[in-house]
């Protein structure tokens, strides 16, 4: 199919920025412009003079702007089908102009929303002519070039350009398919506002771009991320992320996140920390995270929540790892840091991490929502035995029960003086998980007596305090819930344990 010359335009946008050099492209080759309200006006001051649709229609714009370009003359110039003789006869018969570009650039309706705008102010920003005019030109691509949002401006004027004034069928396609993938957004977003307060069980997700990683979780599946990284984060150095640094950068601003005001450092490993300690000063959390397992830290992810010095940068820099995430660095640090040209280094930005969480099954999809229980000392006060717990341990048993809501169930912590020592994750039994941390807690020399434990779910039986009592646990926490809580409850209290039921369960798959 021959490519076909753009004769007219039809032109109306909320930003204007980019705008003015395809008008001057358009101009120059004689297009006739179609306009209405702030964009006639922009036109118009560049020296350019377009048909008011106004004009072309025969009613002004009503109902304080909400009708303008809702009129079978604009609508039936950008649908009829230039190859249809009758198409043809009616567009004379009513006097209608054919339209062969519409540029459109709708009311900011999500950026009002996140502005903390009044409703009624929301609600002004629904684009009603916009959107229609979209759907209508992407429909009849055939005939007709559609610029959904300023996103689109530069490829069109590029194209417009180098082409001498015509576009082709598969450009027009193109076209066609970005429009409805604006359109199709724009809507989401509309529901999803409504939505906040019917509560219908309905699920709408919408990305408009994605970034297209080297590969997936192997290098033989296929891998997309959908988001806005440069929302969450300024990357400083280091090669493209990966779509399993991803997993583990989501783990570890999960976990950071839940030690909000306290001095934290943690090492992630397969989304699981593998080192955790708070500590009064940044230099000596990183020095007893990396202690809890100095094995597994290399090639991981690190996170603080206070800015990276370059005491502290020369200390990490003695180690392999893959990213290092901080709220901010030292100027001198970033030097130190940037010694390895591959290595990630990503300055947090204030952003809120995704909630609802997805998972796709089966056909399907499950959502559900963010786990944000935040444990503290105060829940972990009162003992179900006559031990008491004392405030040392329960801070430690709050440090623990943060931790195992972030390991991989089934999980056991092992901590003392807000340090991991060790923690059993993924594990098919409770009693599996729990063995495992002991031997790796003695492996890397940590004296488990005085220490405590966290599980993220009750114990089925005492056989878990029993095995903690007899490494050194002096006190343990765990939701509670099942049948024989109390023979643990009673093993306890025999052998002088403090034992805290938190009422929250925190598994992890």
């Amino acid at each position: 199919m021959e490519p076909k010359r753009i004769k007219s335009a039809l032109i109306s946008v909320f930003y204007k920025d980019g705008l003015e050099d395809i008008i001057r492209a358009l101009d120059a080759n004689g297009v006739t412009i179609y306009s209405t309200g702030g964009t006639y006006k922009f036109i118009h001051d560049l020296g350019i003079e377009p048909i008011a649709v106004e004009s072309l229609t025969g009613y002004p714009s009503i109902l304080g702007g909400r009708v303008k370009t809702l009129h079978p003359k604009v609508f039936g110039g950008i649908l009829s089908r230039r190859d249809m003789y009758s198409d043809g006869e009616q567009l004379a018969q009513y006097e209608i102009p054919e339209i062969d570009l519409v540029i459109v650039d709708l009311y900011p309706f999500e950026q009002t929303v996140a502005s903390g705008a009044a409703e009624q102010d929301i609600i002004k920003k629904i684009d009603i002519g916009g959107i229609s005019l979209i759907r209508a030109a992407a429909k009849n691509f055939n005939d007709v070039v559609i610029v959904p949002a300023v996103d689109y401006y530069a490829e069109f004027l590029k194209l417009y350009t180098e082409q001498q004034g015509c576009t082709t069928l598969e450009q027009r396609h193109r076209f066609a398919a970005y429009a409805f993938n604006v359109s199709s957004h724009y809507d989401t977003a509309i529901f999803n506002h409504f939505n906040q307060n019917e509560q219908l069980p309905v699920i709408k997700q919408s990305a408009k771009h994605g970034e297209v990683l080297r590969y997936g979780e192997n290098p033989h599946q296929k891998g997309v991320f959908y988001g806005d990284l440069e929302g969450c984060f300024e990357k400083l150095n280091g090669k493209e992320i990966s779509y399993n640094n991803l997993g583990d950068i989501d783990a570890a601003c999960a976990l950071i996140d839940d030690f909000h005001g306290q001095t934290a450092f943690a090492i992630l490993k397969h989304n699981n920390a593998c080192g955790t300690a708070v500590r009064p000063t940044l230099i000596e959390a990183w020095k007893d995270a990396l202690a809890g397992d100095p094995v597994s830290a290399f090639g991981g992810v690190l996170i603080t929540n206070q800015k990276v010095t370059k005491e502290v940068a020369d200390e990490m820099h003695k180690i392999f790892f893959e990213v290092c995430i901080a709220p901010d660095y030292d100027e001198e640090a970033l030097n130190v840091l940037r010694g390895k040209k591959n290595r990630i280094i990503l300055r947090r930005k204030a952003f809120k991490m995704a909630d609802p969480m997805f998972r796709s099954v089966l056909n399907g999809v499950l959502v559900q929502d963010r786990d944000t229980v935040v444990p503290t000392a105060a829940d972990m006060q009162k003992s179900a035995t006559s031990t008491a717990i004392t405030a040392d341990q329960a801070e430690d048993l709050a440090f623990a029960t943060i931790l195992v809501k972030h390991t991989k169930s089934n999980a056991i912590v092992l901590a003392k003086g807000r340090q991991l020592y060790a923690s059993g994750t993924g594990q098919t039994s409770r009693v599996d998980a729990l063995r495992q941390a002991i031997a790796k807690a003695q492996s890397f020399g940590f004296d488990l007596h005085g220490a405590v434990m966290a599980s993220d779910a009750f114990f089925p039986f005492p056989d878990c305090v029993e095995i903690a009592h007899e490494a050194g646990i002096v006190a343990v926490a765990h939701p509670g819930g099942s049948i024989h809580d109390q023979d643990s409850i009673d093993f306890c209290e025999q052998h002088h344990m403090g034992m805290a039921i938190t009422g929250k369960r925190h598994f992890k798959h």
